[in-house]
């Protein structure tokens, strides 16, 4: 049986969700009678990476932080966000003592964090570059760093993402890459698509890599068929920087999540990378040791 994605300490890419958690997921993507405390190590029996949302809201306990550290093997990667408060509240002024109290509290995780993401308001244009550079220059060395910006002049293709761009690859820091194209390009006829198109940034896709984990956020269409044309692109890029001995992460998205994992799946398929994911479905454990 070949290894399958989440045992590599070296994998080609880091795929993950944007949750670990997810009640429907109970019906088909935990093995039958997982606690709700149990479903990150049953997680992390299939993916290999997971975008932490929480700590963009909120700062989890010691003891929280003692077990995520305590269920996840030691080739997982998380990705955690700095909390809003930081980017949001401060953008990233005057929040060294912040930051420095989030980084200790995290401290338990350190060596099993792959990246630490930036998420900046749409709000935080060109003249906020100099803050993203002190900012970045105030972490520590061994902190790995993605900035996802949303402001529109960073994607003008302009001297302000040009400026952004040099920042980031003279900080060493990666740029997130966000694609929502497929989940705009669904019809808004359920409450989940209308929300997803009210809070998701709409883009353009700038597919670059500032340094050695580019992350791509793709959100995908509810009709998983629909989304081989706004990914198919992505595979010579993403097969590209694996070449270069980069390590890219895809975060997969849907608008409400349930489908996720089968999308992830059956995106993964379709770069046709070696070694295979594990199974994503009880029926597939029950049939076979690997997916594909």
């Amino acid at each position: 049986m070949p290894f399958a994605l989440h045992t590599l300490n070296q994998p080609p890419l880091r795929l993950g969700l944007t949750q670990w958690s997810h009640p429907s997921w109970q019906h088909h993507f935990y093995p039958p009678g997982t606690r709700s405390g149990e479903r990150l190590a049953r997680y992390a029996e299939v993916f290999n990476t997971v975008e932490g949302n929480t700590t963009f809201y909120a700062s989890p306990s010691p003891q929280t932080v003692a077990n995520w550290a305590a269920a996840i093997p030691d080739t997982f990667q998380f990705t955690f966000k700095f909390p809003k408060t930081i980017t949001h509240q401060c953008q990233l002024r005057h929040a060294q003592e912040i930051t420095r109290d989030f980084i200790h509290l995290m401290a338990p995780l350190h060596d099993k964090i792959g990246q630490w993401t930036i998420q900046l308001p749409a709000r935080f244009g060109p003249e906020g570059l100099p803050d993203l550079a002190a900012f970045l220059q105030s972490l520590p060395m061994d902190v790995s760093v993605g900035v996802e910006v949303r402001h529109p002049t960073f994607f003008a293709k302009g001297d302000a993402e040009k400026a952004l761009n040099q920042l980031l690859i003279a900080q060493g820091a990666n740029r997130v890459i966000m694609d929502s194209r497929p989940v705009f390009a669904a019809k808004p006829e359920t409450p989940e698509i209308i929300d997803a198109q009210k809070k998701k940034p709409r883009v353009p896709v700038h597919a670059i890599a500032t340094n050695d984990a580019p992350m791509v956020r793709f959100i995908g269409h509810p009709q998983l068929t629909e989304n081989s044309t706004f990914f198919d692109p992505w595979i010579p890029r993403l097969s590209q920087w694996i070449t270069a001995g980069k390590t890219p992460y895809l975060m997969i998205h849907t608008s409400d999540n349930d489908q996720a994992p089968a999308l992830a799946a059956q995106l993964y398929q379709r770069l046709d990378l070696s070694p295979p994911l594990a199974p994503v479905t009880r029926a597939a454990q029950s049939q076979q040791g690997t997916l594909f």
